[in-house]
Order: C-alpha cells, then structure tokens, then sequence
C-alpha cells in the first residue's frame, strides 16, 4: 500500500490549553472543500488535558490526527507537525486561530495562480473586538517578497503561514531550537528568510483568512511586545551569522536603529541586542567546533557596531 497523499495539511501546535482548544477544533470541523486535506494536531508536551480533548475531536473529525512532540517550542513542535503530515502544502495556525471555512480552497488557489511562489501568508483578523489589535494582519492588497532581500520580522505572520511541502524539504524544516517556548520566539519568520535566501520567492495573499482570538488586553502587550523584541534581535543575529546574508541584516538593522526615537524606541533596540548577543554567545561553541572562527568574529564585530551606534545615540539625545 503506498503512502498516502492530501493536497492541503493545516498544521495546529498546542501546550496546554485545553479549556481553549474547542474554538480552533470547531472551526476545523466548519471547513468546507471538495480538496483532500486533514489536520495534524501536534501536543507541544501538555500536561492537562489536551490529548483527550484533541483525542475526541478525532473521533468526532476523521481528518484530524494527533501527534506528540515533547520537545518545549513551537519551532519543535512546528516541525513534528510537518514531517508526519500527508499534504503538498502544509498551513500552519495557532491554538487559538479559528480557520476560516474556505481556508483550505483559498490557500490552495493562491498557490495554484502563483506557481512561482513557494511560501503564503495570510490575513489574521481579531476574533473578539474586545482584544488589542496586536498579532494581526488586516492588509487587503497582495505583496510580493523577493529572493535574498531582508525579510522584516512581522512581514507574514506563523499564524497563517502556508509552504510548499517541497519547500520545508529543500530548506530542511523548522528550526526546532527556536519559537514561542523557548528564548528565542521567531520561528516563523526564520522559516521564511531561510526560503527567501534559498531563493524562493514568497507571497503575502488577503485570500486565506483566520481570526485570531488571542484573549489579550492593553495591560498584556508590553511583555508580548519586549519578548518579540527579544525574537527579532536573536533573528537579525542568526542571519548576520550567515555571509550570505550578513551585508543585507547589518545595513538593514543599522537603518532601523538610525530611525529610533524616544525612550521606547531605545529600550526596544536594547532589548534586541541583549537578544542578539544571547544567540551570538549561545552560537558560538558551534562555530568554534566547525572552525568557523572569521565567520563568528565578523558577526561578533557587527554586533559591537550596532551597539555602539545605538549607545552613541542615545548619549546624544540626552
């Protein structure tokens, strides 16, 4: 018997929040397409209920399928998902993401009329009103994203991030080190510079939709807001690291950080680059044991560089 093949698999990581899981589960259940797809439920090592709650929705939903990762973060999680799903693109969404009934049919037709791109974002809406608007994409018009240009982190959101299966393949997956869960949460967004200096091209499509019930308030945001500062200055770091790379996310950063103004800005800045000196160091012993000393010394020097602009210029403003 040969294996089997879907069009489409929608790829939803959890850890521990079953008592918020049904939304995302009955949402599944409301797709509708005359497309082979399924869903793989990846447990991220939940230890309440989650096993019994996704175990009902099988038996209630026969496209979806349980998996269990216990490796802690999404990118871990993200990845088992992918590697034990069936379908020529996978989507993955959030716990806490309801797909839009014609989510499966959309996708698929973006990449059907766009046979050049090999990675779809998505539109990401608020689900209650009441939430902050934050972690959400209301754009309505389509973007292109090129091969080998910098990537800015936001530009597609993992909440609605679509590949081509051959696409995971030839970049080899998620970065199982990183993502919500662990130090440093941008695994999406690696995911998709990781194509674009692969040269893949990507696309960011109004068509697929999902609303985003993310049950924050204004109070929540600032934690939210400094722990994506974190992610983005461990992503700059990681692709400062690779000399393809390097020129482009050094004058990138630069630019961004010559832009600053005010407080905020700058604790924000900082926050990035304690981020990015964290995954330097953390990178480091790797490099020295794959003898990639110049390598780390020029990432190490284009670092301290960042720093002292940023040091310099919040000097002068005072």
């Amino acid at each position: 018997m040969g294996i089997i093949v879907v069009d489409l698999t929608i790829v939803l990581c959890t850890r521990n929040r079953s008592d918020k899981l049904q939304g995302a589960l009955d949402a599944l259940r409301r797709v509708r397409s005359a497309a082979e797809w399924e869903a793989v439920l990846v447990d991220n090592g939940s230890t309440d209920a989650t096993k019994n709650v996704i175990a009902d929705a099988t038996r209630d939903n026969p496209r979806v399928r349980y998996v269990y990762e216990p490796q802690a973060g999404v990118g871990a999680a993200r990845d088992a998902g992918w590697r034990a799903a069936l379908g020529q693109i996978i989507s993955f969404t959030d716990d806490d993401c309801y797909v839009d009934s014609r989510y499966v049919d959309s996708v698929l037709e973006v990449f059907r009329e766009h046979k050049d791109v090999g990675y779809v974002g998505g539109r990401i809406l608020l689900f209650d009103p009441e939430d902050a608007p934050f972690t959400i994409d209301e754009r309505d018009k389509p973007a292109n994203l090129n091969a080998y240009d910098f990537i800015p982190a936001g530009a597609i959101h993992g909440a609605n991030l679509s590949f081509r299966r051959t696409i995971l393949e030839e970049i080899g997956g998620v970065d199982r080190k990183i993502g919500v869960g662990t130090l440093y949460p941008f695994e999406d967004i690696d995911l998709v510079a990781r194509a674009a200096w692969s040269g893949i091209k990507g696309r960011f499509d109004p068509l697929p939709v999902v609303l985003h019930h993310h049950r924050r308030r204004l109070p929540d945001l600032p934690a939210l807001e400094a722990s994506y500062d974190r992610g983005r200055g461990a992503y700059y770091m990681k692709f400062i690291l690779r000399p393809d790379s390097r020129r482009v996310y050094v004058n990138a950063w630069m630019q961004t950080t010559f832009k600053s103004r005010g407080a905020e800005s700058w604790r924000r800045r900082r926050r990035e680059l304690v981020a990015a000196r964290s995954y330097l160091n953390q990178t480091a012993s790797i490099f020295r044991r794959l003898r990639f000393g110049p390598q780390l010394w020029l990432a190490s020097l284009a670092s301290q560089m960042i720093l002292t602009v940023s040091l310099l210029r919040a000097a002068m403003r005072r």
